[in-house]
């Protein structure tokens, strides 16, 4: 990475474009942060993709082999990386040296709609890093227009790596990356809907528990004091609150963040909670961008198909442009294309919201033909996609703007194997299962909800979780694996509850085996 930040700049006539296509954007409605372009050979473009997008990472044995898997991905003509954007601000964005003059427009375009996607999204406030407690729920998805948010995370990603180099360089190689692999591991037991509410004041308590009274002997009243002096008493009021704080649970209530539980309660040392507390803390940056993946490419492929379609393409390009951008939205029969559903689905939205195709009239007409021209002519749909931009993430995108005629225009089905034919078959064409399959893969990004039930776990110090079954039941291996890692981190046996096979199940690592039984 010698090179990075050295030679990148823009040529005078990418950065002449540059102003242009963003000067566009503005003039469509597009609101970004300022922007900074680079331009990467072959090789940089898979280290910077390898390290996430960043020019510097904590170093790990993981980036290598990520860089490896890009390069001959690249080499063997399977993939190609055409840009990378980072949510920073100004946001940093990257360019392949050698593309075409139509590639580097349609990128930059692309990258417009990426860059006001993270600034508007309300998902992505998590990653203001001076963000203050919220004071109201509007607070939570207006943006302030007198300021624009401090996203320096470029500097905190370099930051990171320095921290965890000095840690490498005094306790060892082995040791540090040992345990940054525990701790990537267990990197999705976080807590995004808490994160935005951090720093709130807690609601107090609807009802204050009464003072403990302490057990007396009994004595007739003039022998009371006698019987039942103040130090006695004293000391039964305050052996009666020991075990009333014994018996209380901890924590107090489930806590979803399990990676914010063991930062606090587990017996680490200084290096160990330094380096997890920066693993916890980069999985809070990548969490927005894992809860919209089909809106916020979706959002990029609109805005750069308009500025491109309608500013920024020679008439001599428009044939490399349509061909560049149909392998972007091309989809195959056993996975989804971000790019292809979200694109469809916002053109989908603006159509409904143009014509007036909502509301309990649209809802309450049963006729085919009525519905086929419904025309109200109301011009509402840029405002209502703009509106969607910035308070959905993909699974209330999917819950709320999936219809049946979507699906049946795109023609949407599910897949299944089959045992008979030995091969993958269409399972459905229902609306309902291709809706209800699609929110279970994107609800918490497809990971099970787990939460740490008991720190204290039939009072001998073990950690105890549970997870919410949602009707899919736990990959035992990777279970057993998490309970492993877990038992790394708070060095003490570990226990999750969850349903296998229909039945609540308890799993259990002390150290040196797995243990399973059904719960009573």
């Amino acid at each position: 990475m010698a090179r990075m930040g050295i030679d990148q700049d823009l040529p005078e006539y990418l950065r002449t474009w540059q102003g242009k296509i963003e000067n566009h954007a503005r003039s469509l409605g597009l609101d970004f942060f300022p922007q900074v372009f680079e331009v990467l050979t072959f090789d940089e473009m898979n280290e910077v993709a390898a390290y996430g997008g960043f020019p510097t990472r904590f170093p790990h044995w993981r980036w290598g082999m990520e860089y490896e898997r890009l390069k001959k991905s690249g080499e063997w003509g399977l993939s190609r990386i055409y840009e990378m954007v980072i949510n920073n601000n100004p946001a940093v964005a990257y360019l392949l040296e050698g593309n075409s003059l139509t590639d580097q427009k349609l990128v930059m375009a692309h990258v417009c709609g990426h860059n006001d996607f993270f600034k508007n999204n309300f998902a992505f406030k998590i990653t203001d890093q001076d963000r203050r407690p919220p004071e109201s729920a509007e607070d939570l998805v207006v943006s302030r227009k007198d300021r624009l948010p401090t996203r320096k995370w470029i500097d905190t990603f370099a930051n990171h790596a320095a921290r965890i180099r000095r840690h490498t360089e005094r306790y060892g190689v082995s040791a540090v990356e040992e345990f940054i692999d525990v701790c990537l591991s267990l990197e999705n037991l976080i807590d995004p809907p808490a994160r935005m509410l951090e720093g709130r004041a807690a609601a107090p308590p609807v009802d204050e528990p009464e003072a403990l009274e302490p057990a007396r002997l009994k004595a007739r009243g003039y022998m009371d004091s006698f019987i039942n002096p103040d130090e006695f008493l004293d000391a039964q009021r305050k052996k009666a609150e020991a075990e009333a704080a014994k018996a209380r649970r901890f924590p107090e209530r489930p806590q979803r963040d399990v990676l914010k539980f063991l930062l606090d309660h587990a017996p680490l040392e200084r290096w160990e909670r330094d380096v997890l507390e920066v693993i916890r803390e980069e999985a809070y940056y990548f969490w927005p961008q894992a809860q919209t993946k089909i809106m916020n490419e979706g959002w990029a492929s609109f805005y750069h198909s308009r500025i491109m379609t309608g500013y920024a393409l020679d008439a001599n390009e428009i044939v490399d442009y349509a061909d560049r951008n149909a392998s972007v939205l091309a989809t195959n029969g056993r996975s989804i294309n971000p790019y292809k559903l979200g694109v469809e689905l916002y053109r989908h939205i603006e159509s409904r919201w143009d014509k007036g195709q909502f509301g309990k009239e649209w809802e309450d007409c049963d006729s085919l033909e009525d519905r086929k021209h419904w025309d109200l002519r109301l011009g509402l749909g840029k405002k209502k996609i703009f509106e969607v931009r910035a308070l959905h993430t993909d699974v209330t995108f999917i819950d709320e703007f999936l219809t049946p005629e979507f699906c049946i225009e795109q023609k949407m089905f599910t897949y299944a194997w089959s045992n008979r034919n030995d091969r993958y078959e269409i399972d459905s064409l229902q609306f309902k299962s291709i809706k209800d399959k699609l929110l279970q893969q994107l609800t918490n990004f497809g990971n099970p909800f787990i939460s740490v039930e008991d720190g204290n776990y039939e009072n001998r110090g073990e950690l105890f979780l549970r997870h919410d079954h949602h009707g899919v039941d736990l990959d035992v291996e990777k279970a057993r694996d998490t309970l492993k890692n877990l038992y790394r981190v708070w060095r003490r046996p570990t226990a999750l509850v969850t349903t296998v096979d229909g039945r609540a199940t308890l799993m259990r690592f002390d150290g040196r085996e797995h243990a399973s039984k059904p719960m009573r």
